[in-house]
């Protein structure tokens, strides 16, 4: 589903959801059982609704996950155009783009694990597959600015070392919970400090 589709406003079924309420919910249950193992008879069940109802507020299971896919997307790729587009030395928007990710990653949980989780099984996934390469390609291209600076370490190749460090910051989906004992601003500047002291020079 196009952009321009998802961002056509919300469309309603029955009283008691919205389309962004609806989404989440189903992306909930998309994260415990796995898109592909969630049925639109669950999320009925889920939802307290019919089937048919569902399809009041939604075109389809698929046109969920490509909603929920590009609110985690937009926000991350919202956060690296922030980044790109300081003034600051290489370091500095390296340690931005680290900040951002996670302060995105906070903001869009939920869409974030679902992003995480996807194994390419359709054009909706693949098409998000592809935008989260060039992600990180483009921390990557910070961090090789970075090494050129000599504040980055140059002894891993900038696009694996992005890799590394992402694989850091999204690990923050399986153990960081916002209703926690921590809070978002806690753990990203936490896991900030971890995440720079690896890629330093």
């Amino acid at each position: 589903m196009s952009r321009s589709e998802t961002s056509a406003g919300p469309r309603r079924g029955r009283p008691g959801y919205d389309r962004p309420t609806l989404v989440r919910e189903c992306v909930d249950m998309f994260n415990r059982h796995g898109y592909e193992a969630t049925s639109m008879g669950m999320l009925a069940t889920h939802l307290g609704i019919s089937k048919s109802a569902i399809y009041h507020h939604v075109e389809s299971k698929e046109a969920i996950l490509g909603e929920a896919l590009d609110a985690a997307l937009d926000a991350l790729e919202a956060a690296f155009d922030r980044v790109e587009a300081l003034s600051d030395g290489p370091v500095e928007r390296v340690e931005a783009a680290v900040r951002a990710t996670l302060q995105a990653l906070a903001d869009h949980m939920p869409e974030v694990t679902l992003l995480l989780r996807l194994r390419g099984n359709s054009e909706v996934e693949l098409r998000a597959m592809e935008r989260r390469r060039t992600i990180t390609r483009r921390f990557g291209a910070l961090l090789e600015a970075g090494q050129a600076d000599g504040a980055v370490r140059d002894d891993v190749d900038p696009r694996n070392l992005a890799r590394l460090a992402l694989g850091m910051i999204n690990s923050v989906v399986d153990w960081f919970r916002p209703d926690g004992p921590h809070t978002v601003e806690e753990m990203v500047r936490s896991v900030t400090g971890v995440v720079l002291a690896g890629v330093r020079g």
